[in-house]
């Protein structure tokens, strides 16, 4: 068999939230667990956390054991993709022969399948929302099932309409630095902030508060409340903060400084 017949079918014709199909993956198809192996998953924030969680790790632990490193393409912002094992098939770490070890916590890109999803442009005026398209892998028996669905009903069943909000300003973002041109690039440090906050929510709650963050940034108590208690919460907060510092946006959508900080900061910068 050729590599053309092992590659996937992706069908890049739109359907929408209402288009209809059939499809159905249970442990009697010949082919349960294949799509588990030979893949590239980029984590998204969201899956970052609920992995960790689930297997009682720090985020950098997680990161550390179970993540390779690498540059979106089109935006070169950091990211991380699931690392598979070094078996031949370089399957899942979380599959087994009966299925997968992890499934109620399973990343989005797992959840969306056989579907995928292709952010268009950010939110600021855009007329365009998200599409979908099929993924058609010549070892799925999924699509023979006699299971009927539309998009919107699997995006419910499979939990992703959660997952995506939850991830929405992420994706925000990368959509954004996608329609920059070519030649602009974000430095070191903006990139090292864009990690913390997209995949290490501990130490990016140790950076607000156990550095000089609130010093610097107007933070009303019920806020500070909620992101020390609440990982989600402080992703979301951590997005709004960075998509302040990454990009040019009105005032509202920003996490706002205190008066004098911007000159504190240059005086530490200078000092250190």
């Amino acid at each position: 068999m050729s590599n053309n017949d092992l590659m996937a079918d992706i069908q890049t014709n739109r359907v929408g939230l209402d288009s209809k199909f059939k499809f159905k993956c249970h442990k009697d198809v010949k082919c349960f667990t294949k799509c588990c192996r030979g893949i590239n998953i980029v984590l998204t924030p969201y899956d970052v956390i609920r992995l960790k969680n689930r297997l009682a790790l720090t985020s950098e632990e997680f990161l550390a054991i179970y993540t390779t490193p690498q540059l979106f393409e089109k935006t070169d912002l950091p990211v991380v993709t699931l690392k598979m094992s070094e078996d031949d098939e370089k399957s899942c770490p979380f599959v087994r022969d009966d299925g997968c070890i992890l499934y109620e916590d399973r990343p989005t890109t797992c959840r969306y399948y056989p579907l995928g999803v292709a952010a268009l442009s950010h939110k600021e005026g855009a007329d365009d929302q998200d599409f979908f398209f099929f993924v058609h892998e010549p070892h799925c028996l999924g699509f023979e099932e006699d299971k009927a669905w539309n998009v919107r009903e699997w995006r419910e069943d499979q939990g992703v309409d959660i997952q995506d909000e939850i991830n929405a300003d992420w994706t925000d973002l990368v959509v954004r630095k996608r329609s920059f041109p070519a030649n602009v690039k974000l430095t070191d440090q903006s990139k090292q902030m864009f990690f913390m906050v997209s995949y290490n929510i501990d130490k990016f709650k140790e950076f607000v508060f156990e550095s000089s963050f609130l010093d610097r940034y107007e933070v009303d108590p019920d806020t500070l409340k909620e992101i020390k208690e609440d990982e989600i919460a402080l992703l979301k907060f951590g997005l709004k903060w960075l998509k302040g510092v990454l990009f040019q946006v009105a005032d509202n959508e920003k996490v706002p400084q205190k008066e004098g900080a911007e000159k504190m900061r240059k005086e530490m910068e200078k000092d250190s």
